[in-house]
């Protein structure tokens, strides 16, 4: 019998407008989550588990209102959670795809329908975003577990073909002998969501390890999965600090694979406790990872300067810059750059700042203290530098939340270090160059950064496009024209970058899926012979 997924059509946005019953909703489901503190545990093999040892779960536009705590795992848990992960497997492995599928199915209806106006006022609350930014991060983990079920409704259907007669070829895609590590970032409870389900969807047992700033919002997503269907112990919810639960699970025989977003430094060390144990393993661990980008826009002479400026500031300042896409980096010729300056100072000057409860705020407070912290460093080196001038912002107070002001920084050093590193918050440091130096710009936009996750070229001239196309191949995997670097939408831009920017597995599509998948070929014949001998073999 064949089953077949809907095709799925992405989740229809919507606009939270005054006056409308979507925003009275969030409204109102927002009182409720402030009004109220929970205690989070960790939840092994379907089990609530409470240690005692609590972190705490704070606003970042309103630091010391706590919404929750929530309890820290510690080695005896992690083990806990490996061993509730291997007793699982059997079952879940040998399910077939579509009830697997149907539990995915099921959660992104749950999530586009009951529950959006709370998870939308959550992911608010928690990630300090507006509505427009909570609602598209919402949406996005309902297009994965939708496109998700139809992909791998695809894999499974990619089989070989049958010759010669008598022959009946098969692939069985089977999922990875072990459990997979799935260790998400703060800034989306879409990829909190998509990580640990998208290896189980394919058959593959977990342990979720949530970022500590929003253990609250990933959370909400494990008891809405498990409301879905999710069996026990499929997977494992294990908040608490990476150096502990990192340690023990990254070493244990039984990894198989490892689903990754955060910081590139991270990813390395994963990378290197992985190869300094790999005798250990029963098989090698799969290593999937999305990591940190520097992200730029290229700005041609012929570009249109107005599309231009408002991509800089929603590609550099939506959601405060805390996006692995977000423009941190701009070449823009000197014959554009008056005017583009010009319509950045006067659009930065109506951009209102504020909390999340303010719905006219465009930006929010920056997740927490340490990314707060981090980002004012950088903001201080510019200041200081004399090859650099902030042109606007720069403003940075933590007195209530974690806020910093829409900062540009124009630099005269291509390699100054706000043009390289990666600052994630909401600053973009503008190279400008001589129109005739066009090449040597490409060139340095190009080989400035160490990472290649995503970029936007801006011309009209068709030739130009195409050269900026073919120079900057490598310089990221998401490439946009005349468009903003941010944005990307499941089913039909899939997602990633090479260099340090991650193994560029393109999340949300077949690419990711296969990688949790161990194919295994059958060949069964039909006609067995039944005589050693060749035809080569007999006499003339």
């Amino acid at each position: 019998m064949k089953f077949e997924v809907p095709k799925p059509a992405n989740e229809p946005i919507l606009s939270y407008a005054p006056g409308t019953a979507d925003r009275k909703a969030v409204v109102e489901e927002m009182q409720k989550v402030v009004a109220t503190e929970l205690d989070i545990p960790l939840v092994i093999g379907g089990r609530e588990v409470r240690t005692g040892n609590r972190g705490v779960c704070r606003l970042p536009h309103d630091k010391d209102h706590l919404i929750g705590h929530y309890h820290k795992s510690g080695v005896k848990e992690a083990d806990a959670a490996i061993r509730a992960c291997l007793k699982a497997r059997p079952a879940w492995a040998n399910m077939p795809w579509e009830h697997r599928a149907s539990v995915m199915l099921k959660a992104a209806e749950l999530l586009a329908r009951r529950y959006r106006h709370k998870a939308v006022a959550i992911t608010m609350l928690v990630h300090s975003k507006n509505p427009y930014q909570a609602e598209i991060d919402v949406v996005e983990l309902v297009d994965f577990w939708r496109f998700n079920a139809y992909y791998a409704q695809q894999i499974y259907e990619d089989q070989p073909t049958h010759s010669p007669p008598g022959v009946w070829n098969r692939m069985d895609y089977r999922p990875l002998e072990g459990f997979v590590f799935a260790v998400p970032p703060f800034n989306f409870i879409s990829i909190g969501g998509n990580l640990p389900t998208a290896p189980a969807l394919m058959g593959n047992v977990a342990i979720w390890k949530p970022a500590s700033s929003v253990v609250y919002s990933n959370y909400f997503i494990m008891r809405l999965l498990e409301e879905a269907g999710l069996p026990p112990g499929i997977i494992n919810f294990l908040p608490g600090d990476s150096g502990v639960i990192g340690a023990r699970i990254l070493k244990n025989k039984s990894l198989a694979g490892v689903h990754f977003t955060g910081s590139t430094s991270t990813l390395k060390t994963m990378y290197k406790v992985i190869g300094e144990n790999i005798d250990g393993y029963s098989t090698y661990p799969r290593v999937v990872g999305e990591t940190g980008g520097k992200d730029f826009i290229f700005v041609h002479p012929s570009a249109d300067v107005k599309a231009v400026e408002v991509a800089m500031l929603r590609g550099a300042f939506e959601y405060q810059g805390q996006k692995c896409s977000a423009a941190s980096r701009a070449y823009v010729p000197l014959s554009l750059w008056p005017r583009i300056r010009e319509e950045l100072l006067k659009d930065i000057k109506t951009v209102r700042m504020g909390p999340v409860t303010d719905p006219s705020a465009f930006m929010n407070a920056v997740i927490d203290q340490p990314a707060f912290d981090s980002i004012a460093r950088y903001i201080g080196l510019a200041k200081a530098s004399k090859k650099a001038e902030v042109v606007a912002g720069g403003g940075c107070d933590a007195s209530k939340g974690y806020f910093i002001e829409p900062t540009v920084i124009r630099t005269r050093d291509p390699h100054s270090i706000t043009m390289e590193e990666e600052v994630f918050g909401p600053v973009l440091t503008v190279y400008v160059y001589k129109d005739k130096d066009l090449r040597k710009a490409l060139d340095l936009c190009n080989t400035t950064s160490p990472y290649a996750l995503t970029g936007a070229v801006f011309a009209r001239d068709r030739d130009a496009i195409a050269l900026a196309e073919r120079r900057l191949r490598d310089a990221a995997g998401n490439f946009y024209i005349n468009d903003k670097p941010t944005g990307a939408t499941v089913g039909q831009q899939p997602f990633g970058g090479a260099r340090a920017s991650g193994t560029n597995d393109k999340a949300g599509s077949v690419w990711n899926l296969i990688r949790w998948v161990s194919p295994r070929a059958i060949k069964e014949n039909l006609d067995a012979p039944t005589d050693y001998r060749y035809p080569f073999m007999g006499k003339d």
